[in-house]
């Protein structure tokens, strides 16, 4: 098959990519550096470098391939996030009608059905609402839920207050690597029928047990998963040096996570399977950063 990514190769890009040049396809592969460009080449992929703003651009390296799998890789530069995910999937929307092809997996994001108060997430929705009306497709969407690698972003907090402190996890929650989404996307990537949705999970489990687990690897057994308010959270985060509105975005998501409304329909249609990786496979990923 000729396929065409526009993950470029991130966490889940690269694995995704070598799974399916490793199985003979033809993997087209988009990014925006073009410092990337060598990279892909030694996975026997093919650099396309441009912006997913440039309709033309996309046209060009969706022609003529039987499957896409599209991702909005996050950019936190730009004005609006969730706009930006609005004008990418547009565009993509519109290459896919002017190319005709028939195989497209989206990766959204659990919440994606949510039209408000999910932070960031609402740009999945957008992206989710626009790939649907596109005709004549055979459309999965996947829907992960919360990324083992975003609790890299604790590590300097860890270093510096000793603990971990958010404004969600009291209870459990889902959790997905990026292996096991990438493993999801192979397969549907290879396969022309499936359900319109599919969410995507390693493992469940509450803030103070990912606390443990990684307080372990770290030689910290006694580490704390602490709950605080929004108010500080936000606040931590412009301490910190992110912007405003990003981080009002993400107390907002954090907190429809804590609510349970962003695992509501994950908790109505979980996985037939969990991945395969644990939340202590990952934990040994995270203690060799942590101890860089």
């Amino acid at each position: 098959m000729k396929i065409t990514l526009t993950s470029s190769l991130g966490n889940i890009g690269k694995i995704l990519a070598k799974n399916l040049i490793k199985k003979d396809h033809e993997v087209t592969i988009i990014s925006h550096s073009l410092e990337r460009k060598k990279e892909i080449e030694s996975i026997n992929g093919k650099p396309q470098i441009g912006s997913l703003l440039d309709l033309d651009f996309l046209v060009s390296t969706f022609s003529g391939v039987d499957a896409v799998f599209l991702m909005n890789p996050p950019d936190y530069t730009q004005p609006d996030i969730r706009e930006y995910y609005r004008q990418t999937s547009a565009n993509f929307a519109k290459a896919i009608e002017k190319t005709g092809v028939y195989r497209v997996v989206l990766l959204s994001s659990f919440g994606g059905h949510l039209n408000y108060g999910t932070g960031p997430i609402l740009g999945s929705h957008f992206s989710e609402e626009i790939i649907k009306q596109i005709p004549k497709i055979s459309l999965t969407i996947l829907r992960p839920t919360y990324f083992y690698y975003n609790l890299n972003n604790y590590i300097e907090m860890i270093k510096y207050t000793g603990q971990i402190l958010a404004n969600y996890g009291t209870t459990k929650f889902p959790l997905v690597s990026s292996k096991d989404i990438a493993e999801v996307a192979t397969y549907e990537l290879e396969n022309n029928k499936s359900n319109l949705f599919r969410y995507i999970a390693s493992s469940e489990h509450t803030g103070q047990e990912i606390a443990t687990a990684l307080g372990l690897k770290i030689g910290k057994p006694d580490l704390k998963w602490t709950i605080v308010s929004d108010e500080d959270i936000k606040k931590g985060m412009e301490q910190n040096g992110i912007p405003t509105n990003i981080a009002s975005l993400f107390t907002e998501m954090y907190h429809s996570l804590e609510n349970g409304r962003l695992t509501e329909n994950y908790d109505n249609n979980k996985p037939a399977k969990m991945g395969s990786q644990s939340l202590l496979d990952f934990a040994g990923e995270f203690a060799t950063l942590y101890n860089k």
